[in-house]
């Protein structure tokens, strides 16, 4: 009877040696599975930039047109040209553009200014075209009250710079309430018409 028992426990426990076996075979097996895959991913995956798209793109500069406004700057011995430009974009007409800046230099300088104007107050503009000629500009008759040679001449080089600002070779015509303007001031100051910056400075010394 001792013998049949332990012949029965012989297979119990030869079958409890094979399943250990195999369970740690197949551990084995998982751990080796899992060290291969996490060895092929890298520990620090490389960072991706995205390459910007080429649907957004930037701006073209609006081609603009620059007029110069004329004021004054009185030295000791002599009084200088001072130009202070704006911009404009190429759409605008060369009418509106000159329109402006006499707007401005009619109006006359700001209180903070370091420059200033001989141009008497209250002077408006009545008419401005650009032709094929040059530049006609009517002004009011406030333009030729008061002032001696100096200022008449200062006034006068205002107007002629101002209108030729957009084509320094241009011609200006100017005129008084529609009259062509001949004489300027009570001194006799002669304005040829039509007047070119070389012709002023032929003729005028600031």
């Amino acid at each position: 009877m001792q013998n049949g028992k332990q012949h029965n426990r012989f297979p119990r426990i030869w079958f409890a040696g094979i399943a250990g076996v195999i369970f740690a075979l197949g551990g084995v097996a998982w751990w080796a599975k899992y060290s291969w895959e996490n060895a092929k991913q890298p520990s620090n995956p490389a960072t991706i930039q995205e390459t910007p798209s080429n649907s957004q793109k930037e701006p073209i500069a609006q081609i603009q047109e620059q007029v110069a406004i004329c004021w004054l700057n009185p030295t000791e011995n002599t009084i200088e040209l001072v130009q202070k430009t704006l911009s404009f974009p190429s759409s605008v007409t060369s009418d509106t553009i000159l329109e402006s800046a006499f707007s401005q230099l009619l109006s006359g300088p700001s209180k903070s200014a370091d420059y200033t104007t001989t141009i008497p107050e209250g002077t408006r503009l009545l008419a401005l075209a650009t032709t094929e000629e040059g530049v006609k500009v009517d002004l009011s008759q406030e333009f030729v009250v008061g002032g001696g040679s100096a200022s008449m001449t200062s006034r006068l080089a205002q107007i002629v710079y101002t209108a030729t600002s957009l084509d320094s070779d241009s011609k200006v015509w100017i005129s008084v309430e529609g009259e062509p303007l001949a004489i300027l001031g009570g001194e006799g100051i002669t304005v040829s018409q039509p007047m070119t910056r070389q012709e002023f400075q032929e003729h005028f010394t600031l």
